[in-house]
């Protein structure tokens, strides 16, 4: 912390600011990331932000990797909802492909997709509570994200990075655990969620600290870039899976929440509605599911056998099928030639991937749209004039994921 005079006219009062450094191992910051303050008093003066302290050229590694070796990138993009990133990237490698995937797959990844899209506001909306003093509703949701987790694990076998699924569909088919688990999920996390909801909504200390701070207009948002839950908040109903539709979203009906400022509150409301909406989502896919019957209900993977990865049991007993593992995940198959970008609505806006291909065994370019890089840029203009402690909880409203940022 230091501090520097600021030079008035002559004849008036000499002011002291006070510069404070606000990361980038503070652990308000969320993660590896630098917000300079100059202070006046307690009101915020200025703000200078610094990324790069994770260091880790995700896009530069890419250009060296080939297609299967770049899905673990993506799970360190938003690590709280990796297995969005993971879906999103699986849908670019199959555009440039031209792999159509079958429904029951679009509907898997739907509930996946889903189900990580609640445990990313979960956690978001429960810190928010944490850093404006509240403690029990982190503590009350935090178990449910671990049934989420839980969810995965039957899935694909692991839990925070999951790596899950494949260019395609699925590694293997949901078993009847996973089913259970999703069922339990659905029977018993709304009560949890009105619970959450009664203790935050209508709190006069939580509104008083989330109303009225960092609000942005629609149109600012919209020249800055915002997408996602930061830019309904602001009243702009855009949502990715609306508008230009991608794994079946067109065949569900759910509500976009929107909100009217674009302040702290607006934003926990929308991330609180919107793990509604994505419930509703799920029980819609798991009713689509049962129309499913005999050999189509066993269907959990595009038939695209130059990049679809042999079953285990087979990789362990026949030469063919482990000869063609080691070429697809060693990247032994040309690419074909071209230049794609997807996008879908991840948990924290617009995530997309824009991937040139030269024909060759990896990418030749490979860009990540990671949507926090985007919000953080409009981090000064919504904490100026602000108190000191509007700064970690703009911070907290806006998902800010390290991360994500770094890439």
């Amino acid at each position: 912390m230091s501090e520097q005079h600021i030079k008035l006219p002559e004849g008036s009062i000499e002011k002291t600011t006070t510069t404070l450094n606000l990361g980038p191992t503070h652990p308000a910051t969320h993660g590896v990331m630098q917000n300079i303050l100059e202070l006046d008093g307690e009101r915020i003066v200025s703000t200078e932000q610094t990324i790069g302290y994770i260091h880790r050229a995700f896009e530069k590694i890419a250009e060296r990797r080939p297609l299967y070796q770049i899905t673990p990138l993506t799970d360190r993009l938003n690590y709280c909802s990796s297995p969005l990133n993971n879906m999103g990237w699986h849908m670019t490698c199959e555009k440039l492909l031209g792999v159509q995937t079958p429904k029951r797959v679009d509907y898997l990844r739907i509930i996946v997709m889903e189900l990580a899209r609640i445990a990313d506001h979960l956690i978001c909306n429960s810190i928010v509570g944490v850093d404006s003093g509240a403690f029990t509703g982190f503590l009350y949701v935090m178990q449910y994200r671990e049934l989420i987790y839980e969810i995965y694990e039957e899935v694909c076998g692991s839990r925070l990075t999951t790596n899950i699924g494949r260019i395609g569909g699925f590694e293997r088919n949901f078993n009847d655990i996973a089913f259970r688990k999703i069922e339990k999920f659905l029977d018993e996390y709304p009560a949890v969620l009105k619970e959450f909801e009664n203790l935050f909504n209508r709190n006069r200390i939580f509104m008083d600290r989330l109303i009225g701070a960092g609000p942005i207009s629609a149109e600012r948002a919209l020249n800055y870039g915002f997408t996602g839950p930061n830019l309904r908040a602001a009243g702009v109903d855009y949502d990715l899976r609306v508008h230009n539709p991608y794994c079946s979203y067109e065949d569900f009906d759910f509500t976009i929440p929107v909100g009217t400022t674009g302040d702290c509150y607006d934003r926990f409301l929308v991330r609180n509605e919107e793990m509604w909406q994505s419930m509703n989502i799920i029980r819609q896919a798991m009713d689509k599911l049962k129309q499913f019957k005999g050999a189509e209900a066993e269907v959990y993977h595009a038939d695209v056998p130059e990049y679809y990865l042999p079953e285990k049991k087979d990789v362990y007993t026949k030469m063919e099928a482990l000869i063609w593992h080691f070429k697809i995940i060693m990247g032994e198959i040309d690419m074909p030639k071209g230049e794609v970008f997807h996008s879908i609505e991840a948990a924290n806006g617009e995530l997309g991937y824009y991937l040139i291909s030269d024909g060759g065994r990896t990418p030749a370019r490979l860009h990540f749209r990671r949507p926090c890089f985007i919000y953080y840029q409009a981090y000064e203009e919504l904490t100026k004039g602000a108190m000191l402690s509007d700064a970690v909880i703009v911070m907290s409203s806006l998902n800010l994921i390290a991360g994500e940022m770094d890439a």
